[in-house]
């Protein structure tokens, strides 16, 4: 009987999503180890902050900035250490000086945007802005039971929650809670719960402002909200340090920049990473390969990396090459880098458990001591793909400096970029299906007391120590050359080493729709650079699905077609020449993109502001009562490229009824077209006895009837977007002049009409040393004329082009006359249906054109 209630209570554990087993069978209760942060006993102002004390607990709050709070509570005795895989050491370190604030029923502080204040009766925290808004303020005193705790936050009913990396399900991630606990999710689904990432950090929106959270606990850990309280939110761990990070905006932007400083900025990627991306599980042999590359070719889709998955390698052994598949893998790679194609070969963590059979990977592993242990010391061994593996201990420096010398052969072939898959770890014969967790660690790193640690504490970055050593082994064997990184798992401030992509998901049209929402979420979750399997990878996709599935991907960062084996093929021509040449003309058109794209992948790198965006992190006022426009059923599924370009698929992918396109402000252009979008007719309602206020504008949207070839997009007004002449790979020269198009705001339009263009090898870091070329653009128009300004060229690197195009969408000249830097210009003024075009030279000093 003890056997069964032992298996029942482990089954609806699982069933339940971790509630807890059910008391079927009589078990002895554990002994209560409760305790909750009760009264102020004691308190102690410091330069940048307060210190409170509760008997034996310690609750201490500082100020790293004055939009930013440092929590950190120890239930006995002294804080924990002051250590962090995901916070950079200098933000640690960081403070602004703090005006105490002392009365006879708080304590606290403030800074010159922040109030904090601690009850004294029951040590709840509430911090304000210095407007009196509330900005987060305990529901309850926060509770430890035993080494876990849980703190509760005040939620109101017009609070909307993003963030944690990839995690399933609407964008929105009120009402739902979730386990942050790295899990191989092969074939999740919406409710599939945890998947492949930890990324404790979330940003609440409310009334328009905005506020990000961050835990730095890698124990599992849940967040709540609102699922088990209307009025609460809620998040915690098993184990490890109280330690969380609060940082206000009051903008979106504000916050996702705040915690790009505190955790870091993903790096410039090497720009082929923007290009289209062929993969599957896998090309094999040699000639498929080939075959692919050449048809890629033959067919004019633009492409510019294959992967290789482990099927190259032998009997899937990472770091090898089966020679019978791949007789000559050197002269493979050589022509395909001969002809633009980046290869992209998977190396897996799982060191095949091979003694003495000249495995170089184990051999110099286990000389060097690099595996993790069994609490008995010896090896900890568990089956993936090689059959019996050993897994290198990622915590310990020198062991993730070993990790990234087996490159070194790979890298001297001319691979491109590496693919650090099944990382969570993945472990196929456990219960758990990864490390149990009393596997022994080391840790040895800078700014950590050495020590060990057990897999329960070290689970969740795991993945990101793995992309860790990789993208360092990488640089350190080519300190010139941008390494390319691809990792499934990961946690916060694993975007300093990593792209990622949000997993095996499906060939579903509910797998389509997914995947914005992920990609959204992860954009705010300090992963810029992420994609989805293109056309799902468990299934085989219909031709219908595929299709649309390329048009909406050309749209968003990573661009990888990819499918699991025993699938049918998934290239781009599959299904027919009609089929062909519809997804041919998206991957086109994001190759004429590029310029833009590029420029959104610097801002990234210096901002860490995501390329895809949802709706309110660049209109956070969208709506009137200021909740986040994304939330509107009519919005849902729409997303930003960068700031300017705005894409709505239909809500449901499949659907064949008209829907509604939600614009967030109230002047757009058709991508496709040129043309204005109209905007909608002020009537006078025949019952109302008011005048219609003609300043006061409806909604812009829109009725749209969905079609497999088109893929609705619109251009912000305002913008200026950088457009390049057609490429085959993203390192060819482009042929041509650049082309502006200006989307004119109009003269009375409260827009700025700007843009920006951001330019360098793509390749290497001469960027950091003055090697780039960065332009600006500004349009003014008047209700006489157009006034364009270039910039001088900023930067040594030389531009492809001669000329400048401009087409300008929303303004036509009475008259040819047309001026450059002050000087008539014989230069025609072309006109077509949507635009007004002109071309005029470009010498670097700048430019300055105006029509009339």
């Amino acid at each position: 009987m003890r056997r069964f209630c032992s298996i029942f209570a482990i089954f609806s554990t699982v069933l339940f999503l971790n509630a807890g087993p059910i008391a079927l069978c009589a078990q002895p209760a554990p002994p209560s180890d409760t305790f909750s942060l009760s009264h102020v006993t004691g308190f102690t102002s410091l330069p940048n902050g307060i210190e409170v004390r509760d008997g034996d607990a310690r609750e201490q709050i500082v100020a790293l900035r004055n939009d930013l709070l440092r929590i950190r509570i120890a239930r006995k005795g002294e804080l924990p250490e002051d250590a962090s895989w995901a916070v950079l050491a200098d933000a640690r370190q960081s403070s602004v000086a703090a005006t105490p604030e002392i009365t006879a029923d708080h304590v606290g502080f403030r800074t010159s945007s922040l109030q904090v204040e601690i009850d004294r009766k029951n040590l709840t925290l509430t911090v304000r802005d210095l407007n009196g808004n509330v900005v987060q303020q305990d529901a309850k005193p926060t509770r430890f039971d035993g080494n876990a705790f849980r703190l509760y936050k005040t939620m109101s009913v017009d609070e909307h929650f993003f963030g944690l990396g990839d995690k399933t399900g609407p964008l929105d991630r009120r009402e739902e809670a979730f386990t942050l606990w790295n899990t191989d999710a092969y074939r999740f689904q919406e409710s599939t719960d945890p998947i492949y990432k930890a990324i404790p950090f979330f940003i609440t929106f409310k009334a328009g402002r905005a506020v990000g959270v961050l835990m730095d606990n890698t124990w599992r850990s849940s967040f709540d909200f609102g699922k088990e309280s209307a009025a609460a939110y809620s998040f915690g761990a098993a184990n490890g340090p109280l330690d969380y990070y609060l940082i206000y905006g009051p903008t979106p932007k504000q916050v996702v920049e705040a915690y790009a400083w505190l955790t870091g900025k993903p790096p410039l990627p090497p720009m082929w990473m923007l290009g289209f991306q062929q993969s599957r599980y896998s090309y094999y042999p040699q000639s498929r390969v080939l075959e692919v590359a050449d048809r890629l070719r033959a067919d004019h889709i633009p492409a510019d990396a294959i992967y290789l998955d482990i099927d190259f390698q032998e009997k899937n052994r990472p770091f090898t090459v089966d020679r019978t598949g791949f007789p000559d893998f050197a002269g493979m790679i050589a022509k395909l880098k001969a002809e633009n194609f980046h290869v992209v070969a998977i190396t897996d963590l799982h060191i095949a458990n091979l003694p003495g059979q000249n495995y170089a990977p184990y051999d110099s592993g286990i000389a060097g001591d690099h595996f993790v242990k069994n609490p008995d010391g010896s090896v900890f061994t568990g089956r993936v793909w090689p059959g019996p593996s050993v897994f290198p201990d990622f915590t310990q420096a020198q062991s993730r400096a070993w990790w990234g010398t087996l490159y070194r052969n790979f890298h001297d072939l001319g691979i491109a970029g590496f693919w650090n898959d099944m990382n969570e770890p993945s472990v196929f014969n456990t219960i758990s299906k990864t490390m149990p967790e009393d596997v022994v660690h080391r840790i040895d790193e800078t700014g950590f007391a050495k020590r060990t640690a057990t897999h329960a504490e070290i689970h969740n970055v795991y993945g990101m120590q793995n992309s860790r050593a990789t993208f360092e082994g990488l640089k350190k064997l080519d300190p010139d050359t941008r390494p390319f990184v691809l990792t499934r798992a990961t946690y916060a401030g694993g975007q300093r080493y990593a792209t990622t992509w949000t997993g095996d998901n499906s060939s579903s049209w509910n797998h389509l729709r997914m995947a914005t929402s992920m990609i959204e979420n992860l954009g705010l979750s300090g992963f810029s650079f992420t994609g989805a399997d293109v056309g799902g990878f468990a299934g085989t996709p219909t031709t219908e699905l595929l299709t649309k599935w390329l048009e909406i991907a050309a749209f968003q960062p990573i661009d990888r077609d990819h499918s699991e084996k025993g699938t049918a093929d998934q290239e781009p021509w599959v299904g027919g020449p009609e089929q062909e040449a519809i997804r041919r003309h998206f991957i086109e058109e994001r190759y004429h993109l590029l310029p833009y794209l590029y420029t959104l992948a610097d801002e990234t790198s210096r901002t860490g502001l995501p390329m895809v965006r949802p709706l309110f992190l660049e209109f956070p006022h969208a709506i009137p009562d200021r909740h986040p426009i994304d939330v509107d059923p009519d919005a849902s599924g729409e997303f930003l490229l960068g700031p300017d370009l705005l894409i709505a698929p239909p809500h449901y992918p499949d659907e064949l009824d008209a829907y509604t396109i939600e614009f967030p402000s109230s002047d757009w252009y058709d991508y496709w077209t040129g043309e204005r979008v109209p905007k909608p007719v002020v009537t006078q309602p025949i019952d109302s006895p008011q005048p219609v206020n003609p300043a006061i504008q409806p909604p812009l949207s829109i009725q749209v009837r969905p079609e497999l070839a088109s893929l609705p997009v619109f251009v912000r007004a305002g913008a200026i977007l950088p457009i390049a002449p057609l490429v085959q790979s993203v390192y060819e020269k482009p042929q041509g002049p650049l082309t502006l198009r200006v989307y004119a705001g109009g003269p009375n339009s409260s827009a700025p009409c700007q843009g920006e263009l951001y330019l360098d090898d793509g390749k290497t870091y001469a960027y950091q040393h003055g090697d780039y070329l960065r332009m600006k653009f500004n349009c003014e128009v008047t209700t006489d004329a157009f006034h364009l300004h270039v910039s001088a060229h900023e930067g040594t690197y030389p531009a492809w082009w001669k000329e400048i195009r401009t087409e300008i969408y929303g303004w036509t000249p009475k008259q040819n006359f047309a001026s450059v830097n002050g000087t008539a210009s014989s230069a025609s003024i072309e006109r077509s249906t949507a635009s007004t075009v002109f071309t005029a030279a470009d010498e670097a000093k700048g430019i300055d054109v105006e029509l009339k």
